[in-house]
């Protein structure tokens, strides 16, 4: 199965750890981010993932490869500039030809998504997006959704004020989607999911549907220096241990 990384930011926040590296190179529990992500997706079948570059683009395939010591085949994608969550998987159109699974580089989590997989393969068939959902405290800082008692999105707000806060169901930074989505998608410019494709699907009648994780599956979204001291103590967690390290990986 087909997969995307987006790991083309800069992690602004977290220099100096950033400035010779991208983000989701930071080590946790002593290896990258990207590694844990890279052996979560293997775990669940995804095992041609495409990556997106920008940042200090020739770190991560230095130390990746072609990705055949960790178990999967990677394809690297580098932008001279930046193009989004949605721009980026646009520029990988030939190679993101059926369903894939898209994932935040800088997202750890043990979540099933097998389940995922398995709510986006029983709405088909047909252009769709389904999205990993999770409970946060604080909805105002992330893109929110509302969800019918069919599982389908009926309504996406990015970042909206604390007074217009309808839902604490937010947006995992892991999604489904169908290659047919990225016809939304403009070549070569910046476009993001959440401010620009969700809103153009809704708009349009477009099937958007949401999985919710279980409050006891682990997603750290590390956007800021305390949330990668978090990611230090608390992962990998029990369920993570079933699939790390990468067999074949670098010690």
């Amino acid at each position: 199965m087909l997969g995307m990384i987006l790991a083309a930011g800069e992690g602004s926040r977290l220099r100096p750890l950033t400035l010779a590296r991208p983000k989701p190179m930071l080590p946790v529990a002593g290896r990258p981010i990207l590694e844990h992500i890279i052996a979560w997706l293997r775990h669940y079948g995804v095992c041609r993932i495409a990556i997106n570059l920008h940042h200090c683009p020739d770190v991560t395939p230095a130390y990746f490869g072609d990705g055949s010591a960790f178990g999967v085949s990677l394809t690297y994608s580098k932008e001279e500039q930046i193009l989004g969550t949605a721009g980026g998987a646009k520029r990988l159109k030939n190679f993101l030809t059926e369903t894939f699974v898209l994932v935040y580089g800088d997202v750890l989590t043990d979540m099933d998504l097998g389940a995922l997989l398995e709510l986006h393969r029983s709405k088909g068939p047909g252009p769709r997006v389904t999205m990993g959902l999770y409970h946060v405290p604080n909805p105002w800082e992330c893109g929110i959704v509302r969800l019918d008692d069919q599982s389908r999105v009926t309504e996406f707000v990015e970042k909206p004020p604390k007074d217009a806060v309808f839902s604490d169901l937010a947006n995992s930074g892991v999604l489904v989607l169908e290659p047919e989505i990225l016809r939304y998608v403009p070549d070569e410019t910046f476009y993001d999911f959440g401010k620009d494709v969700f809103p153009r699907l809704l708009a349009d009648g477009v099937p958007l549907y949401g999985w919710v994780t279980p409050r006891d599956s682990y997603l750290l979204d590390i956007g800021s220096p305390a949330k990668y001291e978090q990611a230090q103590t608390t992962w990998p967690t029990g369920r993570a241990k079933a699939y790390l390290p990468v067999a074949g990986g670098r010690q």
